[in-house]
Formats: C-alpha cells, structure tokens, sequence
C-alpha cells in the first residue's frame, strides 16, 4: 500500500501509557487520532503507514477536564483515542516512531 499524506492527518501520534503497553500484549495498539476521523479512515491510515493487517478499530472521546495549575484555571481539550486491534503475527513498534 503506499503511504497517502492524508493518513499521516488522521493519526496525531501514539498512545504510551502503562495500560497501552498492557494491551500491546494482546496485539493492539492505541492512538491518538482526529475528532472527526472515522473507523474506516483510522482502519487505512494504519495499514498504508506501518504495512500491517487490522482487524477491529475501537474509539472512544476522553472529554476535556477543568483543571486548577499555580492558581490558573485551565481546560483539556477533548481527545479522541483509537485502539487497533492487529491481525496474528504483526506487530508495531511505536517506541521507533513512524
């Protein structure tokens, strides 16, 4: 598959947290991605960039918290996570980077 430009927009970049690094174990892999993209988009952005066979694509939004730094009053912005589950025997390595 050759790597489209627009794949690289709709992956903002990887999840690496200890819960991702669990489920790296069971062969998926989280991902930031855009709001709007949808599971057909996030589907074809990870097998025309890392050369790989998915399976399932499941999303979820982790809404924005207010929070309160050295007395400044802050909001998150909302983030929309994929995470991809890989057909047997492929695997990526985000430690790398793309």
């Amino acid at each position: 598959m050759s790597k489209d430009p627009r794949h690289y927009d709709v992956i903002v970049s990887p999840v690496i947290t200890e819960k991702a690094t669990f489920a790296s174990e069971q062969n998926k892999v989280v991902f930031k991605v855009r709001k709007d993209a949808t599971k057909p988009q996030i589907k074809a952005a990870v097998e025309g960039l890392f050369d790989v066979k998915v399976e399932s694509v499941n999303t979820l939004v982790r809404k924005g918290k207010t929070k309160v730094f050295r007395g400044v009053r802050g909001s998150q912005s909302d983030v929309k996570k994929a995470v991809v589950t890989l057909a047997e025997g492929h695997r990526i390595d985000v430690t790398t980077g793309l």
